[in-house]
């Protein structure tokens, strides 16, 4: 107990006020330096589809997979279970926290994407911030600090709480020893992560799009059920993220401190804005434009937290569900199906969050050994990953907690300092 009250201790420090504010801040700063660059998304997007040149480049993957293999580190379980913890925790205000949080993060994983390709180096396998923090300021101890953490987030976020999710909704299921889930998720994990980036980006490309779109169906038709409760559910949110009542007892100003905070929080557990995983991914794209794959990152927080956030927190306000439980809320379409639908939907949305997060670790691994032993990381992290299925993980999620922060500090540091050379445009 003591331990887990000491990482408990350390993560509210790390992720206390200081750190929230740092991201806000340079949120805000990039916000304003890129004149608003979230109000172009719908332009760019447009543009995309609009064009006929879609042939594949030589090198690097598909802008779909690369796209798919991001979202994959960050559509994870938070987009289902972080946000009914959310409301428990911080109420319905919180969902307007995280709308804040992700609209200035567009700006923030705009500015690390384009960062990411700006200085990656032509045939190089090293992408992110360890690229643009060794070669634009010219310090490879940070570039190794930050290395060295997400390494270390990749076994505990990326991989162990993960697979611990997968087992419980499993178990909630079916009565299936926790040992074979774990073998099945090690096997699974060493076939796909073996095949490298490619095959990482084909299966997440397979993947992500169904399940969202299913997920996202899902709960559109959770809130039709429920249209009588929308208005509410939003007067809620907005009540209640500005909620000074009884402020003279201190009680309003408490209700939205803790609506500020865990909105926040959650917010960039979802979308990881500002964390530095992003640009590791965006680096293997075929398309060499810094300000394209800027745009598709902001897309992906977009859809991350503005859209498949929102649908959940608004099944779960309109459904009016006993302790803000999921399961209960689509029981109204699925009825007692409703564990296996959530069940499959935490595993994908989990295992592309796996996957994707071993690219991420994996990058980490080579820029710290130079390029050595990848087949070795792929061995090591898919038994981490599968340990987490038989594991209790309270200190597991609190450590991921600190180092998923940790690798925040040198990221947006050297953000802040290249901030002069990131663009606005995706003309390119």
């Amino acid at each position: 107990m003591s331990v887990i009250f000491l990482l408990e201790k350390i993560s509210s420090l790390v992720w206390g006020t200081g750190l929230l504010f740092l991201l806000l801040f340079t949120g805000l700063f990039f916000t304003f330096r890129l004149k608003f660059i979230q109000f172009r998304l719908f332009p760019f997007l447009f543009r995309q589809i609009k064009r006929k040149d879609n042939s594949s480049a030589q090198n690097g993957i598909s802008q779909l997979k690369t796209v798919c293999a991001s979202l994959g580190t960050a559509m994870g379980t938070g987009n289902i279970v972080g946000v009914s913890a959310a409301l428990i925790a911080g109420g319905a205000g919180s969902i307007f926290w995280m709308w804040v949080s992700a609209f200035l993060g567009m700006a923030l994983v705009y500015s690390e994407n384009y960062l990411s390709v700006l200085f990656k180096e032509k045939n190089s396998c090293f992408s992110g911030p360890m690229c643009y923090i060794e070669k634009g300021l010219g310090s490879r101890r940070l570039a190794m600090v930050f290395s060295v953490f997400c390494l270390l987030a990749s076994f505990g976020m990326g991989g162990m709480v993960q697979s611990n999710s997968i087992s419980i909704a499993c178990c909630n299921c079916f009565n299936i020893s926790p040992i074979y889930i774990a073998l099945i998720i090690f096997t699974a994990v060493i076939a796909v992560t073996l095949g490298g980036m490619k095959r990482i980006g084909t299966v997440a490309g397979i993947i992500i799009p169904v399940i969202t779109s299913v997920y996202i169906a899902s709960s559109i038709a959770v809130i039709i059920i429920f249209r009588e409760n929308l208005f509410s559910a939003f007067r809620d949110i907005f009540s209640q993220a500005f909620s000074f009542k009884s402020a003279a007892g201190g009680v309003g100003g408490y209700t939205m401190s803790k609506a500020l905070s865990v909105g926040l929080r959650r917010g960039i557990f979802s979308n990881e804005a500002g964390l530095g995983s992003s640009p590791i991914m965006h680096g293997t794209a075929e398309n060499t434009s810094p300000s394209v794959q800027g745009m598709w990152s902001v897309f992906e927080v977009f859809l991350d937290t503005i859209i498949c956030c929102t649908l959940t927190a608004l099944v779960l306000l309109t459904s009016k569900a006993e302790n803000f439980s999921i399961n209960k809320a689509f029981s109204v379409i699925f009825g007692s199906y409703s564990d296996i639908f959530i069940f499959i939907s935490i595993t994908l949305f989990a295992f592309c969050t796996i996957i994707g997060w071993y690219y991420c670790g994996e990058t980490a691994f080579r820029f710290i050994t130079n390029g050595k032993a990848t087949k070795a990381y792929s061995i090591v992290f898919s038994a981490v990953t599968a340990f987490g299925a038989i594991s209790a993980l309270e200190a597991v999620w609190t450590l991921s907690d600190i180092f998923n922060s940790l690798m925040a500090f040198p990221n947006l540091l050297a953000l802040i300092l290249l901030s002069f050379r990131v663009k606005n445009t995706y003309s390119e």
